[in-house]
């Protein structure tokens, strides 16, 4: 090959590697949907077979890894069920840890999860951390603290039957944070909007919910509507889920029917998914409901696209490549359907047996998700089930992948691994 279009190629192989490379951001990555459009990522591993590097951990936490370029950031438990909780800095390239800080103490054990559940969220620049006991902390990327927020001194304490675990949210220069709770509470439930910059509360909306017991109580994180020139941020708990304006927080429109027949035991885990112009809602694994955008005040007969009622999730969030949503329940059964209509394309499926707490990630045309057990099952995106990897560390996890220049995250109570190379 002559040698200007050896050159040539080689410039456009790095553009197309560059433009599929992305940070996660998030807990459910750059797009907010655990979608990555990263291509050449590793299908299979082991303890110790295509790791880079692993790192030990201390304790479980359902937190996911965050990533930006060469930093990765995880929201810590010193001990499994007591002690203090610390924000790590860590260095992607040799897996060290560059450095630790505290963000408070109380950590404690409420069922499976610890107070360390909530993900981090950064912008590039700064770094943001909060706790299930309601610390919010914010850093810059050298460890200097910027600003600290106790949620629960200022508000009033957590009222959850399990334990605060919702992420923030991040979306231009606000921090968006839900407390929807009642079980042992009877305090209103409500949504926060902090400036990321001061941590100063820019709005606080309480949101009211006719749900009893338990099913105030959700451990969901907000998602982002957009749709035209408009954003919403949408909160789904307490039997409903809702659309608020960004700028106040008002309510701009709600979906009643997440919990039919008036339960008491209706917490919601689940986030909702925006995708393909809609909001995919689970709720206590049925119903799981598609609501179209556009809508304003209660929108419950309008605005519903679909409902599905065969084996919704509870814990793992859903995943859609914009054709299809892809739901895996707690026991690894797998349902695909059309995004558009709600119509069953294959299911149910069954991947490993195991409890699957963590959420499936979509990313080079494929879905990867992990059972408590520590497999990680890959199977093929579209209308046809088929796994194409079952990798096991034997590692209790709770946390989802993130999905990172090439390579792959995974958390476990042991080990933080870095899988395949970066790109």
């Amino acid at each position: 090959m002559p040698r200007h279009l050896c050159l040539t190629f080689l410039t456009a192989s790095l553009c197309s590697a560059t433009l599929f490379a992305d940070n996660w951001p998030q807990w459910r990555g750059p797009e907010l949907n655990g979608v990555s459009r990263e291509r050449g990522l590793p299908a299979t591993w082991t303890q110790t077979t295509n790791v880079a590097w692993k790192l030990p951990m201390p304790a479980r936490s359902g937190a996911t890894p965050i990533v930006w370029n060469d930093a990765i950031f995880l929201n810590v438990a010193v001990h499994e069920d007591q002690g203090g909780l610390e924000l790590w800095s860590v260095d992607r390239g040799s897996g060290a840890v560059s450095w630790k800080r505290p963000i408070g103490g109380g950590n404690h054990m409420q069922r499976k999860q610890n107070m360390s559940s909530p993900s981090p969220v950064t912008d590039g620049t700064a770094v943001w951390v909060m706790t299930g006991t309601g610390i919010l902390k914010a850093f810059d990327f050298k460890g200097t603290e910027l600003w600290a927020r106790d949620i629960q001194k200022d508000y009033g304490r957590f009222g959850l039957n399990w334990g605060y675990a919702s992420s923030p949210l991040l979306y231009e220069d606000a921090l968006y944070v839900q407390v929807l709770h009642g079980m042992d509470t009877d305090d209103p439930s409500y949504l926060l909007r902090i400036d990321k910059k001061t941590g100063r509360t820019v709005w606080r909306i309480e949101r009211p919910t006719a749900a009893r017991h338990e099913s105030p109580d959700a451990y969901s994180t907000p998602a982002l509507l957009k749709y035209g020139t408009t954003t919403e941020v949408v909160v789904s708990g307490g039997d409903v889920v809702t659309g608020h304006d960004p700028s106040n927080g008002r309510e701009v429109w709600r979906v009643r029917g997440l919990n039919p027949d008036n339960r008491g035991d209706y917490r919601i885990v689940a986030s909702p998914q925006v995708a393909g112009g809609m909001v995919i809602v689970p709720a206590r694994e049925t119903p799981m409901i598609a609501v179209k955008p556009g809508g304003r005040g209660d929108v419950t007969t309008s605005h519903v696209a679909w409902s599905f009622t065969r084996g919704g999730p509870d814990v793992p969030t859903p995943v859609s490549d914009g054709q299809y949503v892809y739901v895996v329940n707690d026991r690894g059964v797998v349902h695909c359907l059309e995004l558009k209509t709600g119509t069953m394309i294959y299911g149910p499926q069954r991947l490993r047996s195991g409890t699957y707490s963590a959420s499936p990630v979509l990313a080079d045309g494929r879905i990867y998700v992990t059972s408590e057990d520590g497999v990680t099952s890959v199977f093929t995106a579209g209308p046809k089930f088929q796994v194409v990897a079952e990798n096991a560390v034997n590692e209790y996890t709770l946390s989802s992948v993130a999905v990172s220049n090439g390579q792959i995250f995974l958390r476990t109570d042991r080990h933080l691994y870095a899988i395949g190379r970066k790109q």
